[in-house]
C-alpha cells in the first residue's frame, strides 16, 4: 500500500515487549522503566498475530521483531512460526542485544526467522559493562557464533556511535568486515525519551567513520528503502553501513510502520503520533481499515535535527 507521498509501505516492525535485560545508558534508566505497564496493558501474542495478518492484506511482506529485548518475551518463537505461515510474508528478522541468542538461535531458525541484527556498541568487556550497566560481552559473542552456525544470515551488527565512548573503536568494527561476510552498521545517537539530554551531549555524526577510513568506497544500494548507506573496504567480504537519522534523514524512502508492545501504531519512529490499535481490537473494530488510516497519516519526514523531541522511550518503541 502506498502512503500519500507515494511511498510503498511494506515493512512492519513489531515491539513484542518493552522489558529488557540490559540498561543501556542511551535507552533506559539504571532502575529500569519508571511507569511499568501491566500485563493487561500489553498486546497478547495472539493479538499481535491478528495485526500482522491484517497488515499482510494491505501489502506488508516484511516483519521485524524487536523489544525491549524480544527474547525476554515468552512464546516469541511461536509467534514467529505463526507469522511465517502467513501468505505474503517474504522476510522475518529480529533485532536483539544477543545475550540470549546462543540459547535460542536454533529454535528461532526452526520457527522461521531468517536473520538477526545484533546491537553491540563496543568490543571491550569493561566498556560493555559500562554502557549496558551489567551485560556480558562474552554471551553476545557466543550468541553471534551460534547465529552463524544455524544460518541466521546475513548477520548485521548495529553500533550506536557515541562520542568519547566508542569512536576509538571504529577501526576495530570496520576491520570485522575484512574476513567475514557481515554488515557492520554505525547508527547516529538519537535524542529520544528519558535519554534525550544524554544523547545530545554525546552525539557525533557518522561522517566520523568516513573521516577515519578514507579507503571506504560507496556501494550502490540494493534496497533503496534501507536506511543505511553502504561502503566497503577494497577486497573485504563484508559491508560497512552508516545510518544517519540526524545528520541526513532518509525519510523519502521510508517503507515502514511500527507496532508497539502496548498496542499503538507509529507511522514514524521519530514522531509522537500514535494510533491506538489495541482499542480497535478490544472493540471488535476494523483492523485493516485502521492500519490503512495510520499509513495515510505517515508524515513526510521527521524533525529531530531541528529540535523535535520524542516523548516515548526507545525501548517502548522498538529498535
Amino acid at each position: 500500500m502506498k502512503d500519500r507521498f507515494e511511498r510503498n509501505i511494506e515493512y512492519l516492525r513489531i515491539s513484542v515487549t518493552d522489558r529488557c535485560n540490559l540498561r543501556c545508558r542511551y535507552c533506559m534508566p539504571e532502575e529500569g522503566i519508571k511507569d511499568k505497564r501491566t500485563h493487561s496493558d500489553m498486546l497478547s501474542l495472539e493479538e499481535i498475530y491478528e495485526v500482522v495478518k491484517a497488515c499482510t492484506n494491505i501489502g506488508i511482506n516484511k516483519v521485524r521483531i524487536t523489544g525491549g529485548e524480544p527474547l525476554t518475551r515468552k512464546g516469541v518463537s511461536g509467534l514467529i512460526k505463526n507469522i511465517s505461515k502467513l501468505d505474503g510474508i517474504k522476510d522475518i528478522a529480529m533485532t536483539t542485544n544477543g545475550l540470549l541468542l546462543k540459547e535460542y538461535a536454533k529454535e528461532l531458525k526452526e520457527s522461521g526467522l531468517h536473520r538477526v541484527n545484533v546491537s553491540l556498541d563496543t568490543l571491550n568487556e569493561k566498556k560493555y559493562k559500562h554502557i549496558t550497566r551489567f551485560g556480558s560481552l562474552k554471551n553476545v559473542l557466543e550468541g553471534l557464533d551460534e547465529a552463524k552456525k544455524v544460518g541466521l544470515l546475513p548477520i548485521k551488527i548495529n553500533i550506536v556511535l557515541i562520542g568519547g565512548f566508542n569512536d576509538d573503536e571504529i577501526e576495530d568494527f570496520v576491520k570485522l568486515t575484512i574476513d567475514e561476510d557481515i554488515q557492520v552498521r554505525f547508527i547516529e545517537l538519537m535524542p529520544i525519551g528519558q535519554a534525550t539530554d544524554w544523547a545530545k551531549e554525546n552525539f557525533i555524526p557518522n561522517t566520523t567513520v568516513l573521516d577515519k577510513f578514507k579507503e571506504l568506497k560507496p556501494v550502490p544500494r540494493a534496497d533503496k528503502s534501507s536506511p543505511a548507506e553502504y561502503y566497503k573496504l577494497p577486497g573485504a567480504k563484508g559491508l560497512v553501513g552508516l545510518i544517519n537519522p540526524i545528520s541526513h534523514h532518509f525519510c523519502g524512502n521510508c517503507n515502514r510502520i511500527r507496532l508497539t508492545a502496548d498496542g499503538k501504531i507509529k507511522p514514524c519512529l521519530n514522531s509522537n503520533q500514535e494510533i491506538d490499535i489495541k482499542k480497535v481490537i478490544k472493540s471488535g473494530g476494523d483492523l485493516e481499515e485502521t492500519i490503512r488510516i495510520a499509513i495515510q497519516q505517515k508524515p513526510l519526514r521527521h524533525y529531530l535535527n531541528e529540535g523535535q523531541s520524542i516523548k516515548r522511550d526507545m525501548m517502548r518503541i522498538g529498535g
